[in-house]
């Protein structure tokens, strides 16, 4: 077979149309097919660098490991990254080509909808599946006339469409048949079945419900997916982060404790997802300074608007206590937009046109915004062990080696004062042994008795997640049902329910 692609959509964002597709494509690569996952527009502000320089969705890079295959520009051809309340970043193929406002950016999307398909059809020649994610509804009917991520790239690419509900916000049964029912009949008759996602309990007790939908719209459900613990895949956007638990019990005496900083316009929260799989690591999000009074290391995070998320850490009162951590020698790491946030003085006439804004002042380096963004794979070294991460950023860091009153030493292109880091590399807590080494650091300046578990491999733990989707995908959906779809395309005679009927894509 050659060509194949469904579309996973979803009856809300977070309805785990991502971690739903990254399942289908391990199940799919382990039936010994070449798989590729696809999402025509991406609006995030967690992305990656793929080997050959281009910024893609940080989604749809863990859906080509689920593939095992390489992410590359048109797994993602259109990526927004919001950078205010109205106000985002559009990235085609890989690079950034324009800031647009809500409004300004809907006449772009008749071109980019060629874009889209020519990456669609690209996949196809070379794939022999292609699995696609949706974006938020599919039934956003106030913006179905120039949509280019659900039903109307579904109708353009003659898609079967696969609707994912999230039974734990409750209202699963309503949003189904909702999603279905607003959808004028052309879209309507793309709709091959619905998945049941993150279930708890007793699956016959669901099977009247699931009977009773089959009746109403004359479509199956093709598969309860149980809710399962345990699945911290990266997360599409800052509004999934939230606390996590230790992986297990600490492998020394004592529990690590990490606050991050809950940036207004956080980016690559996934930075700290391998601290948060080591056992005794407890990480969790801060809004408040009494957050941060008992962690043992507090991350400033990436954001894509550095001066007005500075503002905000500031008025809330947490730069203060970051300035007091770092007064009493306790460990502060800054990433990216976190790292720039530790500078004496940010000079910005890009982002924010704010102009010359001082820093936190906890580095000596100085912060210049470049028109041209910086995205990269860098290799290094640090604390003896070498490093792989990859960098997206417009802020250009320069380090004041001769500053008395700060003395630093290199760490990462960046630099360390004492217990202050920071780096503009995303990914580096990624590499095992350089962890390791930053974990017994962080400790010892905060006088914890933890030791770093020796065998955490996190590329492992990823794979194990991966392959926990592809089970759940393989033991409960209807995966003779899934393979129909893929191969013969949309099902003939599926009925328009109302009030679809009465509507069309004007």
């Amino acid at each position: 077979m050659s060509g194949g692609a469904l579309l996973v959509a979803g009856t809300t964002s977070d309805a785990g149309k991502s971690v739903v597709t990254a399942g289908i494509c391990r199940w799919l690569v382990r039936q010994g097919v070449s798989v590729a996952p696809f999402k025509a527009q991406n609006m995030s502000n967690n992305s990656m660098v793929t080997a050959d320089g281009a910024e893609i969705g940080r989604a749809q890079v863990v859906q080509a490991a689920a593939a095992r295959v390489a992410p590359e520009a048109a797994m993602n051809p259109v990526l927004l990254k919001p950078g205010g309340e109205d106000s985002s970043q559009v990235v085609v193929l890989g690079r950034p080509v324009a800031e647009v406002s809500a409004l300004s950016y809907r006449p772009m999307k008749a071109a980019l909808l060629d874009q889209v398909l020519a990456s669609l059809a690209d996949l196809r020649a070379r794939f022999d599946v292609v699995v696609c994610e949706g974006a938020g509804s599919p039934t956003e009917i106030n913006l179905r006339a120039d949509d280019i991520a659900n039903m109307g790239l579904a109708t353009a690419a003659r898609l079967p469409v696969v609707v994912v509900g999230d039974i734990d916000r409750g209202g699963v049964f309503p949003a189904l048949y909702g999603t279905v029912a607003l959808m004028p009949p052309a879209d309507q008759r793309l709709v091959a079945g619905f998945l049941v996602n993150k279930f708890r309990g007793d699956v016959r007790l669901l099977r009247p419900g699931l009977d009773a939908l089959t009746g109403l719209t004359g479509r199956p459900t093709l598969g309860v997916l149980p809710w399962l613990p345990g699945l911290e895949l990266d997360v599409e956007d800052s509004l999934g982060v939230g606390a996590t638990r230790p992986a297990g019990q600490p492998h020394g005496d004592d529990v690590l404790r990490v606050a991050v900083a809950r940036l207004p316009r956080l980016s690559n929260s996934t930075d700290v997802d391998a601290l948060a799989a080591e056992p005794g690591v407890l990480v969790r999000y801060a809004t408040t300074p009494e957050e941060l009074a008992d962690a043992d290391l507090v991350v400033l995070p990436g954001t894509r608007s550095t001066v007005a998320d500075l503002g905000w850490l500031r008025a809330t009162g947490m730069a203060d206590a970051v300035l007091r951590r770092a007064a009493a020698g306790l460990p502060v790491l800054g990433v990216c937009g976190g790292h720039q946030m530790l500078a004496r003085t940010i000079t910005d006439e890009v982002e924010s046109r704010a102009g010359v804004v001082p820093g936190l002042g906890l580095l000596p380096t100085d912060v210049r915004f470049a028109p041209e963004k910086t995205l990269g794979r860098p290799t290094g070294e640090a604390l003896g062990q070498p490093v792989r991460g990859y960098e997206i950023h417009h802020g250009v860091v320069t380090v004041d080696w001769l500053a008395h009153d700060l003395p630093a030493e290199p760490f990462l292109d960046g630099a360390r004062s004492g217990a202050v880091w920071g780096t503009t590399w995303h990914g580096a807590l990624e590499n095992d042994g350089f962890r390791r080494a930053f974990l017994a650091e962080v400790a010892r300046a905060a006088g914890r008795r933890f030791v770093a578990a020796p065998d955490t491999d996190f590329a492992a733990v990823r794979e194990r997640r991966l392959d926990a989707l592809g089970d759940l995908v393989a033991e409960h959906a209807d995966t003779d049902a899934l393979w129909r779809l893929v191969e013969d395309g949309v099902p003939a005679g599926l009925p328009v329910l109302p009030p679809g009927g009465a509507l069309s894509p004007r």
